[in-house]
């Protein structure tokens, strides 16, 4: 009997090692297969080149009309998109319109800047776990098996609600649908990442629309910036083939296949309805997923959060979101690979800035990735500097320009009278900034002695370098507005 027992104890115990054993060999696979993924990452960026004199503060350059909204691209055959080896676009959905359902060979990151809407991200393999009795069934008429009043339900991947000051994050290859089921229009601008490990493709961004009729240049713009050939892609097979695949009549084929061309990509869905939870509902299933998050370790598992289920947005507008707030000066808010963890495989992140009346963002520099900045509200000044020491841009930049800053270049933010806002995306998962001025600048870190004799400055003058600002990285107006005195 004790040697039964001993026995037992004996083989819990190996069970107990074994496993503890086996999370450890787990996690540093995990942390072995990031660091692959970050090189991978890296190599297919460095097909770019960065030669940049200097930078400038673009508009969207080609527009394409639909029917129920508006396609703008910025022109990505300049140095400083093709340095950070992306592209950006911009829609405006208006009230009723659908963005067509596409893939793209890049995946996005979109920022709404204004208005409300339903969309999908539709994953191959996933459970269709919504389900809509049809307005057919419910009017009581003849129901699909031919018998009066017969039930017939549409079932469907999950659909999302969004609103203003949200990130969605897209990978590459899945397919998006999108629709304004609010008043005012959608105006969202989207990060196509086209040096994305994800793009097996060469750096040209490539819609592929499953519906419509694309004018020539909606689904993307070729390397030297020539318009792609228009149509979706049911248009280029063989009719019967098609017919045969989907098992339906040859004319339905035909009728996917030549869609008017003049509706675009945005077209009008007059009274487009769908099964969906109540916001508030939502809204308290994240909470309570972020609550968990939070009480748990972080390593990915796979068990915690599956393709099918994954949470694809975040907002950052909202001001109780604030990473970082000045009472004087403005608030930070940023989203990363740690708050959004499907940008863990994008390698994408965003950082969403409101600075009020003459407020400054503390010169900085970001460490890991480049950074996109697109002017949402309002007006200010910007300086870029690169590693010769030689200002690449010194601008004023105002509501709807775009600015690439590569990494490491330094740069410097300062609102107008009537305040800044912006978005920056950021070519990394986990980015990081170092700053210059500031409670946590690099500045500050460093001994006196080290600053004295960099500078050739007095003591004093680099005690009062070091801690004349006291904010973290959000100054408040005025020349030597938190000044502190040092003997």
């Amino acid at each position: 009997m004790a040697s039964n027992s001993s026995l037992i104890c004996f083989s819990l115990c190996f069970l107990f090692l074994f496993h503890g054993t086996f999370a450890q060999i787990f996690e540093h696979q995990q942390v072995w297969q990031r660091l692959q993924q970050q090189q991978q990452h890296r190599a297919l960026r460095s097909r770019t080149e960065c030669r940049i004199e200097r930078l400038n503060a673009q508009e969207p350059t080609r527009r394409f009309e639909s029917e129920a909204g508006v396609t703008e691209f910025w022109d990505h055959t300049q140095e400083q998109f093709e340095c950070a080896g992306v592209q950006a676009l911009r829609h405006e959905i208006r009230r009723n319109g659908l963005l067509l359902p596409y893939y793209s060979n890049t995946p996005q990151l979109i920022y709404i800047i204004q208005g409300h809407g339903v969309h999908s991200t539709v994953f191959p393999g996933c459970a269709e776990t919504f389900e809509t009795e049809s307005a057919q069934s419910r009017r009581g008429e003849r129901g699909e098996r031919g018998e009066a009043g017969q039930r017939f339900n549409d079932r469907h991947q999950k659909v999302r609600r969004f609103r203003a000051g949200d990130i969605l994050a897209l990978p590459a290859g899945v397919t998006h649908w999108t629709y304004n089921d609010g008043e005012e229009p959608i105006i969202s601008v989207s990060l196509i990442d086209t040096s994305n490990q994800a793009n097996q493709l060469d750096l040209t961004f490539r819609k592929f629309f499953l519906a419509g009729n694309p004018q020539q240049g909606a689904a993307g713009l070729g390397r030297r910036g020539e318009q792609e050939r228009g149509g979706n892609i049911l248009s280029g097979f063989d009719a019967q083939l098609l017919s045969d695949a989907f098992n339906v009549d040859p004319e339905i084929i035909r009728r996917l296949q030549e869609q008017a061309p003049e509706r675009g990509v945005i077209v009008r869905a007059e009274n487009l309805r769908f099964l969906q939870p109540e916001e508030s509902e939502e809204e308290q299933q994240q909470q309570q997923w972020q609550q968990g998050r939070r009480g748990g370790s972080w390593p990915l598992n796979g068990l915690e959060e599956t393709f099918c289920t994954m949470k694809l947005r975040e907002n950052i507008g909202h001001p109780t979101r604030a990473d970082v707030y000045n009472p004087r000066g403005g608030r930070i808010s940023t989203v990363n690979g740690l708050t959004l963890p499907v940008l863990n495989f994008l390698q994408l992140s965003a950082e969403r800035g409101t600075l009020y009346r003459n407020a400054i963002v503390a010169p900085h520099w970001n460490m890991n990735a480049h950074a996109i900045i697109y002017i949402i509200r309002g007006s200010g000044r910007i300086q870029v500097v690169g590693n010769a020491g030689r200002s690449v841009f010194d601008d004023e930049v105002r509501q709807g320009q775009l600015l690439v800053v590569p990494q490491n270049f330094a740069l410097v933010k300062r609102a107008g009278e009537q305040g800044l806002e912006y978005i920056t995306f950021k070519t990394n998962d986990n980015a990081m900034t170092s700053p210059l001025a500031g409670r946590l600048s690099a500045i500050r870190a460093m001994p006196v002695e080290v600053l004295m004799n960099s500078y050739q400055i007095s003591r004093q003058e680099a005690r009062s370098l070091k801690y004349n600002r006291d904010e973290l990285n959000v100054f408040g107006p005025g020349a030597r507005s938190g000044r502190q005195q040092y003997a």
